[in-house]
């Protein structure tokens, strides 16, 4: 991964801190990115030295999404492989042994509100934004959205946020179970570390057990959108979407 992008890793007591750093695309989700977290989340749960993860994003940005300039994808399978490497992730995050604290400050758009949605608790700032936007460039969302959104503001609020793009901010957040709790500006880490701090003081098992049976119905979503995003990754509108966001225009979907 080069300097441009990195994740970089802090222990503070037992507990890993993970801040997203690729200032040029706004903490996008590039690969060399995904792999980073990936790996460092795996190194984690192999770690009796660490007991929870808070993940973060540099420079007053959670996470502005994936990397759109490099979302160039040739055809079904070479989109279904894309998923199913990105989707380990999610399966770590989501199934691994310690509980993930996400610490929001500024923008969770797309991929970053996903990453935030596959922590255990959420905890944004006051002037923090969430947004999925997938539709905006022709995709489905991803990395487990459609499944942890719903379990978090119910059906009928996860349609409203997935389908017209509504961005919601820290304390509507919290009003309907989007976030777990609420910092003050630039406080966001603070409060991360103090709740990932209990849980590190728990009984290690309970939490990660219980992990595993609110994680129980992931791998069939998770199969579902490996294929009908990559699908997408092939149609006309994808291309369409992905041209106009990169020449900054609104779209001209066909349909």
């Amino acid at each position: 991964m080069s300097e441009a992008a990195r994740v970089r890793e802090e222990m503070d007591g037992n507990v890993l801190i993970l801040t997203i750093d690729y200032p040029q695309r706004k903490n996008a989700i590039a690969l060399g990115v995904r792999q980073a977290l990936e790996d460092a989340i795996e190194r984690a749960h192999a770690d009796a030295g660490v007991r929870a993860i808070v993940i973060t994003g540099a420079g007053g940005t959670f996470c502005a999404g994936g990397d759109i300039s490099a979302m160039d994808v040739g055809d079904a399978l070479a989109g279904r492989e894309r998923m199913r490497r990105t989707h380990r992730l999610v399966r770590l995050m989501a199934k691994g042994a310690k509980p993930l604290v996400a610490a929001v400050e500024g923008w969770a758009a797309g991929a970053g509100m996903a990453v935030a949605c596959a922590c255990d608790t959420i905890v944004a700032a006051e002037d923090a934004r969430f947004v999925a936007g997938f539709h905006k460039i022709g995709l489905m969302s991803d990395m487990g959205l459609p499944y942890f959104l719903p379990r978090r503001v119910g059906i009928g609020r996860a349609r409203r946020i997935l389908f017209y793009h509504e961005v919601i901010g820290a304390a509507d957040g919290e009003r309907i179970g989007l976030v777990d709790f609420v910092a003050p500006p630039g406080k966001a880490l603070e409060m991360a570390l103090e709740k990932a701090r209990f849980l590190a003081a728990e009984a290690a098992g309970p939490i990660e057990l219980t992990k595993k049976i609110l994680a129980e119905g992931l791998d069939e979503a998770l199969a579902d959108e490996q294929t009908f995003q990559g699908l997408l990754f092939t149609t006309s509108d994808f291309r369409e979407g992905r041209a106009a966001f990169l020449e900054k225009r609104k779209p001209n979907f066909g349909g």
